[in-house]
Parts: structure tokens; C-alpha cells; sequence
């Protein structure tokens, strides 16, 4: 019952805080989600130290019969594919929860609903069934859409309504790729099956699997695929927006991997050397989008977009190496991006604002934020790829894996990599160097008066969970195989079930 419990637990939570006699208090509410994320984050904890690292297929399989007449079973397991994801959706969820501050409009609501977005989405990671996957995907839709809607920006309730729209079209493509599995295979087993192309003719596959690739790829999000993003994280709180960029955009990359390449793989084939262009494309524009931004945290988000590319550069190249470079990519992007948005979070709680053309001199050591500067420093570096971050470990092993096989895209995909430096070296230049100022410069007067700026020190609470996931970053760049061992073996697997060059099959 441990995968169970990881949806157990914060479910039941879910329905304690709905239910809860009487008023408790904001920070009462949030202690007691706190508690019950750190018993979820503990039970992953335990399932990783039940996972045999020797063994491809799924372990701690759960299956019982629910609803056998349309094909939906409760069938859990997990594998060195899902159980990364579910360590770090334990580990961001928390996060969240930590950051979350001064919520007074019902609180009650907004706790719950971050626990619920948290099982939701273990239960899509562990899910063995098309449709109970399905499920636990449109799950985390409505929450995270209140999340959004009720406690975001000023345009809130425009950038709910087009992710609302965007994810909603993702789950119709979803669904429609799986009943028209049954209907072309003629069978109500919606059962987690590796290979079907020898029961599906070509032309069937491709359509199937180019409604999951439009579904996924709305989630991660690919351009053009992704004009939802920017707006939902720029409306959306910061704890929000760890949970999004760290863990949701997780969800369409895993179930490419998952229901594209292991669903389909000789049509995945034919179509790997468009989705290397695809990645390519997605990378680059990403990253030159990147540049042309002012506001931080839509900088960050326009960079998720091209770090996401990496992932279908190395599902399309499908080798043994890029594929495991695929899930430490997820990974490394959910914990960098995390810190990054956090970070953003406390610059524009200390300062009002994240206008690049607004903010100087912020590491200035008596008046700005030194150390969330010096934080963000190390963030940046991590998503730029230097050596001894995360970031490094993953594109290494994707450029790695996929230069024999798509040698242009990836040299593409290298450039954006690139650009990653250039812009965010433009966001730490421009809003941490030079003289303290948040106005922007204009008369003499004007930047005389900046000089007296004296901005609210950063309590060190507010920086723990920054500096957990600096640590992180860094732990994981130098001993990748912390990773690379729960997981080498299950990507080796799904690369030998293709036919593509450079696999094992």
C-alpha cells in the first residue's frame, strides 16, 4: 500500500481542511498542510528506498478492479521513470506550502487545493491505466485553476481562463488518442501495454500518437503551443508558480515518454526527426523570447519554454543516454526553476515590482538583498549549464545522447543553450548591479534620491527554502548518480523497445 498512500495522504488531507469544524486560523491551516506534505514527501522517501535500482519494469504494483466493463482498473506502479517525479512533486509541493504567506482570503480553500493538485499528480505518475491516468491528469485542472483565479494578479482572471482553455484541449487530444486505441485495437483494456504497433497499421498510430504529441505539448508547453505560460505564471502567485513551472509542466513531459514513445514506438520513429526540429524550434524561440522580456518572472517563464525542448530533443533522438539526460532535465528544470521563481517572489515582495528597467543595485550590502542575490547568482548559473549545477548534468547527457542522431538539432539546441547566459545574465546585471534604485532614472534629483532607498531585510525563514534547493542544485551536479542510478535502467529499457539508430533494439 505505499504507492496508495502517496495518494491517501493527501487526499485525506484534502477533505480534513474542507471539513475542519469551525475557523481555524491561516497559519494554523497552513502548519497542518506542512505536516501532512512532510508525511507525503516521507512515504515517497520510503517507496525510493523500496525501489530495487536493478529492475526495469514497474515495482510496488497495486491492481484492483474497478470499473472492468469500460476498462478503468486502479492499477499503480513505478518506476525508475515515475519515482524521480514523485520525489520532486513531494519536495515542491512542500515547498509551496513553506513560501505561502499572509493568505487571508479563504485560506482554508487555497491549502486544500495544493494538496489536492499534490495527489492529483502522484497519481498520474504511478497511474498503469490509460484512463485512471487520464483521470488524475484533468484532476489538478480545476484547482490549480482557483489557485490562479482567486488568489493571482490583477489580470487573474483572463490568464485562469486561457490556461483553463489550453489544458482542457489538452485532455480532450489525450482522451481522444486513448478510446481511439480501444476502438482501433477493438479492445476495453486500457492497460499500460509497451509496445501496440503490432496490432495498430501505421496510419492509426500516427494519428493517435499526433494527438498525444499536440496534447503533451500543450502542457509542457512546445511553441507554438505555449502562449498560455507566460501569462499564467505571470498572474500567479509565487508558491503557485514553483508548483507549475516545478512539477505540472513534469506532466506532459513524462506522458510523452510515457503513452508516445512506449505506446508507439515504430510510428515515434518516423516522426522523431520532425519533433528534433520541433525541439530545436521550441528551444531557440524560447530563449531569444527570453531576452526580449523586462518582467522577471516572465523571463523565467519564456525559459522554461526552451528548457523544456531538451526533453523531446532527447525523447526524439531515443537513445539510452539522452533519455536518461530526459529525466534529469525534468528534474533539474523543476528544482531550478523553483528557486528562480521563489526568488523573484521575494524581490518583488521587498521592492513592488520585477521591472528589469525599474530595478538596480539590489545586492548592495547594506540596503538591497545581498544574499537573495547572491541565490540568484547561483540559480542562474545552474540553469545556464555551468559545470558542478544540475543544469550541466542534464544538457551534457542530452546533447550527448542525441548529437550522433540529430546533429543539427542539437547543435541548435546548444545555441539556445547559449542564450540561456545571455539573458539571464541580462536580469542579474540590470536588476543586482550598478547603484540602488527602484525608479527608474530620469533627473539628477531623482537618482539623488535613490541613494536613500532602504529596502526591508529578508528574514532568514524567508530564504530556507531558497537555500535547500541551492543545495539541491548543487548536490545533484556533483553526484548525479544520486539520479542517474534509479533511473539509468528504466531509460535503457524504453530505448531498446525502438527501432530508432542508437537504440538497444
Amino acid at each position: 500500500m505505499l504507492l496508495t498512500s502517496l495518494l491517501l495522504i493527501p487526499f485525506a488531507g484534502t477533505l480534513a481542511l474542507l471539513l475542519w469544524p469551525g475557523g481555524p486560523s491561516p497559519s494554523r491551516l497552513r502548519l497542518i498542510t506542512i505536516a501532512i506534505l512532510v508525511l507525503q514527501l516521507g512515504m515517497s522517501v520510503a517507496v525510493a528506498l523500496a525501489f530495487d535500482t536493478a529492475q526495469a519494469g514497474m515495482q510496488l504494483q497495486e491492481r484492483h478492479a474497478w470499473l472492468p466493463g469500460i476498462g478503468l482498473d486502479y492499477a499503480l506502479g513505478v518506476d525508475g521513470l515515475s519515482l524521480p517525479l514523485v520525489l520532486i512533486n513531494g519536495a515542491l509541493t512542500l515547498v509551496s506550502a513553506v513560501i505561502t504567506r499572509d493568505i487571508e482570503k479563504r485560506p482554508r480553500i487555497y491549502f486544500a487545493m495544493l494538496l489536492l493538485i499534490s495527489g492529483a499528480v502522484n497519481g498520474a505518475f504511478l497511474s498503469e491505466n490509460l484512463l485512471l491516468f487520464f483521470l488524475f491528469y484533468e484532476l489538478e485542472l480545476i484547482p490549480l485553476w482557483l489557485l490562479v483565479s482567486v488568489w493571482g494578479g490583477v489580470n487573474r482572471a483572463y490568464a485562469a481562463t486561457k490556461f483553463l482553455i489550453f489544458t482542457a484541449a489538452s485532455g480532450m487530444l489525450i482522451l481522444g488518442a486513448f478510446l481511439g486505441l480501444a476502438l482501433l485495437t477493438g479492445s476495453v483494456d486500457f492497460s499500460l501495454t509497451p509496445v501496440l504497433s503490432d496490432r495498430l497499421a501505421m496510419g492509426g498510430q500516427l494519428w493517435l500518437l499526433g494527438a498525444l504529441l499536440i496534447g503533451f505539448g500543450i502542457k509542457i508547453p512546445l511553441v507554438p503551443l505555449h502562449n498560455w505560460l507566460p501569462d499564467t505564471h505571470t498572474q500567479a502567485s509565487t508558491p503557485v508558480s514553483v508548483l507549475l513551472a516545478g512539477v505540472l509542466l513534469k506532466l506532459g513531459t513524462y506522458g510523452m515518454l510515457r503513452f508516445g514513445l512506449q505506446l508507439f514506438p515504430e510510428a515515434w520513429a518516423k516522426l522523431a526527426p520532425v519533433l528534433a526540429i520541433w525541439a530545436a524550434i521550441s528551444v531557440l524561440y524560447g530563449s531569444l523570447a527570453a531576452i526580449a522580456q523586462t518582467d522577471m518572472k516572465r523571463m523565467v517563464a519564456y525559459s522554461s519554454v526552451g528548457h523544456m525542448g531538451y526533453v523531446l530533443l532527447a525523447a526524439a533522438s531515443d537513445t539510452p543516454v539522452s533519455l536518461l539526460g530526459a529525466v534529469f532535465q525534468m528534474v533539474s528544470h523543476g528544482l531550478i526553476s523553483a528557486l528562480l521563481f521563489l526568488l523573484v517572489g521575494i524581490v518583488y515582495r521587498k521592492t513592488g515590482t520585477r521591472d528589469l528597467a525599474v530595478l538596480r543595485g539590489l545586492l548592495n550590502l547594506e540596503r538591497g538583498l545581498p544574499f537573495t542575490g547572491s541565490l540568484m547568482i547561483v540559480a542562474v548559473m545552474a540553469s545556464a549549464g555551468l559545470p558542478g549545477m544540475a543544469g550541466f548534468i542534464s544538457e551534457f547527457l542530452v546533447f550527448r545522447g542525441s548529437i550522433a542522431e540529430y546533429p543539427v538539432a542539437t547543435l541548435l539546441s546548444m545555441v539556445g543553450s547559449g542564450l540561456t547566459a545571455v539573458y539571464f545574465l541580462l536580469l542579474v546585471n540590470r536588476a543586482f548591479f550598478g547603484r540602488l534604485a527602484i525608479t527608474p532614472p530620469s533627473a539628477d534629483a531623482v537618482a539623488d534620491a535613490r541613494l536613500d532607498v532602504q529596502l526591508a531585510p529578508v528574514a532568514p525563514r524567508e530564504t530556507v527554502p531558497a537555500v535547500a534547493l541551492a543545495a539541491a542544485v548543487v548536490v545533484l551536479g556533483l553526484v548525479p548518480s544520486t539520479l542517474g542510478r534509479l533511473s539509468e535502467v528504466a531509460t535503457t529499457a524504453l530505448a531498446s523497445i525502438t527501432a530508432i539508430p542508437g537504440g538497444l533494439g
